[in-house]
């Protein structure tokens, strides 16, 4: 089994002791921490957002902050600041949960525009400034952030800079039955079970090996051209004011290279950027206002770009079919 196969079925496996279902959420965690990426998770209340990140975080064997974000959480509360020690005569840095390898932000539409701005520099650098002194984060670093739909009372909308920066948006939906049943009988069987009770057999030397082989993944011509007609295709819809930018394209091309690889490929098929279409995409969409009145869903739109859009037919030589390195163990 490869490097990237196994770090995700290892987080799979652990996560699913605790979480029923949700295995698209744990799959584009896992994809964002192979690639650099942050992830956001919308849903109602009560649907396990909260649940998802920390699991995550603990079986990957990383470092884990939540912030709650409400209305006066301020930036420092985010980044940090310095504090003047009496007994020392001076100022010291009291560095924020920011510096952690998994931030939640919790509830990230509660907070202010000013507030989510203080995530910008960490997402996009890898790093903050604090008061003119710039410091790097501990790496790898992923922002997960939850938020409630936007028709909820007291939410602002992520301003459409900050939304860019996210890779993935996954909705998390209510449990169909069978899974609330499921949620029911494990928490009478085991009711105090919790995410630090899950093993986290992994290091940073999996992750580091894992990371290592998605860069290697091959990626045809013909992909290639499939991801731009995709992004291409939501600024031409006439549906949608601005499509997506070119941070959805490196996206596509980035999460696909880690799409194939946990499945063992050392190729990218288009399968795996269709597939990837609708949490890449439709957070990236600011539809007209036609569209937006009659209550058009982004991932409509999504949907009926990548039917529209054709699907090339991929062509690989014995050189690019093999499965991914190190999968004979």
């Amino acid at each position: 089994m490869s490097a990237p196969e196994e770090v995700y079925e290892t987080i799979l496996d652990e996560t699913s002791q605790l979480l029923v279902g949700n295995e698209d959420a744990i799959e584009a965690l896992t994809i964002a921490l192979l690639t650099n990426g942050h992830v956001l998770l919308e849903g109602v209340p009560g649907v396990a957002k909260t649940t998802i990140a920390n699991l995550f975080a603990h079986a990957a064997n990383l470092d884990y902050q939540r912030i709650q974000m409400t209305p006066d959480v301020l930036p420092a509360d985010i980044t940090g600041t310095h504090i003047y020690r009496e007994n020392l005569g001076e100022f010291e840095l009291q560095r924020g949960p920011v510096f952690s390898n998994v931030v939640l932000a919790d509830e990230i539409n509660r907070a202010t525009p000013k507030t989510q701005s203080a995530l910008l520099e960490a997402m996009e650098e890898g790093q903050v400034t604090i008061e003119g002194e710039t410091l790097k984060l501990p790496y790898p670093f992923i922002v997960v952030a939850t938020q409630n739909p936007i028709e909820y009372e007291g939410t602002f909308n992520l301003p459409e800079a900050q939304r860019d920066r996210f890779q993935f948006k996954v909705v998390v939906d209510l449990p169909e039955r069978a899974d609330e049943r499921e949620i029911l009988e494990r928490f009478d069987r085991s009711p105090s079970l919790k995410p630090s009770d899950i093993s986290n057999v992994i290091d940073d030397a999996d992750i580091g090996e894992a990371r290592q082989v998605v860069t290697g993944v091959h990626v045809d011509d013909k992909v290639f051209d499939y991801i731009l007609d995709l992004v291409g295709a939501t600024r031409t819809h006439a549906a949608v004011d601005f499509g997506a930018s070119p941070r959805a394209s490196l996206a596509f091309l980035r999460a696909g290279k880690a799409a194939a690889a946990i499945r063992g490929r050392d190729y990218v098929i288009p399968d795996d950027v269709k597939r990837l279409a609708p949490i890449i995409m439709s957070h990236r969409l600011v539809l007209g206002t036609e569209a937006d009145i009659s209550g058009r869903d982004p991932r409509d739109v999504v949907e009926e770009v990548v039917d529209t859009v054709p699907t090339p037919e991929v062509g690989l030589d014995e050189s690019t079919t093999t499965s991914v390195a190190g999968d004979d163990d």
